[in-house]
């Protein structure tokens, strides 16, 4: 037996125990433990910087990523918009709506709302469109009077039901021609932006604040 090795993996998994209380970034499990060495031989890839627009005159990796992250939003909106096309949809954000109901089950109507990232204007007026065509009914909580609890109805289900062809297939096409491992790893690097942008949202700063306050409370480690 490679006793080095043995001992050289023990020590590794003992860093990535430290990291972990650190920070806590990573599950506690085999899967955790992969996903930590990667990112943390990331710095040794020996895969090529990409080339990107403007790159050669200053353009920032982070302006380049806002951009394509923009017009990522845009391409799926257009995708979204033809998956309903001639449907009883108005926008995706009701099939979308239905979609997280169907999944999760009934919840209150702030729920539904921050499950989609959504400000409670806009997100009360697309609850109302769904009620009044009947593919969802609100009902009194039992934990809390003052809350309407929503559940998507067999109406509901059968909407969107008749889309989902489509809808797949707007989703299929917005993911393009990544192969199984770049949708992977596409997933972690997203969920991980969302992790940091969640609690932001979530705290409904004022705009004249939001970038201040973002910079000085969520980005303080990075700029240290």
């Amino acid at each position: 037996m490679n006793y080095q090795l043995l001992i050289d993996v023990i020590e590794l998994i003992a860093e990535f125990e430290t990291a972990q209380e650190e920070k806590k970034d990573y599950n506690p499990d085999i899967l955790g433990l992969k996903e930590w060495i990667a990112n943390s031989s990331a710095g040794v890839s020996l895969k090529p910087e990409p080339e990107w627009e403007g790159k050669a005159s200053g353009r920032s990796p982070e302006s380049i990523i806002n951009t394509l992250i923009v017009h990522m939003n845009r391409y799926a909106k257009t995708y979204s918009k033809a998956a309903i096309y001639n449907s009883e949809f108005s926008t995706q954000e009701e099939f979308i709506y239905l979609i997280v109901l169907k999944a999760f089950g009934e919840m209150t109507k702030m729920e539904l709302i921050k499950k989609n990232v959504q400000d409670k204007p806009s997100g009360m007026q697309i609850i109302g469109r769904l009620l009044k065509q009947g593919w969802v009914v609100q009902n009194t909580s039992d934990k809390d009077r003052r809350s309407k609890i929503l559940q998507i109805t067999d109406k509901g289900l059968e909407t969107l039901e008749k889309q989902m062809l489509k809808i797949r297939a707007a989703t299929n096409i917005v993911t393009g021609d990544l192969s199984p491992s770049e949708k992977m790893e596409l997933i972690r690097l997203l969920t991980k932006l969302d992790h940091f942008h969640k609690p932001i949202f979530a705290e409904n700063i004022a705009p004249e604040k939001l970038l201040e306050r973002a910079k000085e409370q969520y980005l303080k480690e990075q700029v240290r």
